[in-house]
C-alpha cells in the first residue's frame, strides 16, 4: 500500500492534540510539558498521509552527547506497516538532528525489544541493561 510520510517540528498545540492522549492509550501517565525539551517542542512529529502517528524528543546537553527519548505513537490502527516506517523515519530524523547540533554520542534508555531493533537498525549498540529509573522532583 502506497502512503505519504512527511516529518516536521512539534508544535505547541501537538502535546494536547496528540502527546498526551497517545501516552495514556499506552497506559503511561503524559510526560509533563516542562520535563520536555523545550517545554515540548524539542522534538519531532511524524505524519502519515498529513495524520500525526508518532513522535519522539531530542534532549541536547553540555557535552558531546544527545539524549533521545519518548518515543511514543498513535495506538490507532494505521496501514500495514506504516507504524514501522514512521517510527524508523522518527529515529532517523532524531538522529540526523543530533549530528546537526554537534553530538558525537547518542544516549537512547530503551525497554521495548521492537523498538531497540529500530535502534540497532540505525546503528546504535546495546550498553549495560538499566533495571531502575530514578526520578526526583524538586
Amino acid at each position: 500500500m502506497a502512503y505519504t510520510i512527511t516529518t516536521r517540528s512539534i508544535k505547541e498545540s501537538d502535546y494536547d492534540d496528540y502527546l498526551s492522549e497517545w501516552w495514556k492509550d499506552w497506559e503511561w501517565d503524559p510526560i509533563p510539558r516542562d520535563f520536555l525539551p523545550n517545554n515540548g517542542t524539542g522534538g519531532i512529529i511524524v505524519e502519515v498521509d498529513n495524520v500525526p502517528v508518532c513522535a519522539g524528543f531530542l534532549y541536547t546537553t553540555n557535552s558531546m552527547v544527545s539524549w533521545v527519548d519518548w518515543i511514543i505513537s498513535t495506538k490507532s490502527p494505521m496501514k500495514k506497516g506504516a507504524r514501522e516506517l514512521a517510527i524508523s523515519m522518527l529515529l532517523s530524523k532524531l538522529t540526523d538532528a543530533a549530528k546537526r547540533n554537534g553530538s558525537k554520542y547518542i544516549y537512547a534508555l530503551l525497554k521495548h525489544n521492537k523498538l531497540i531493533k529500530k535502534y540497532e537498525a540505525l546503528g546504535y549498540i546495546k550498553g549495560d541493561a538499566y533495571n531502575h529509573e530514578m526520578i526526583k522532583v524538586l
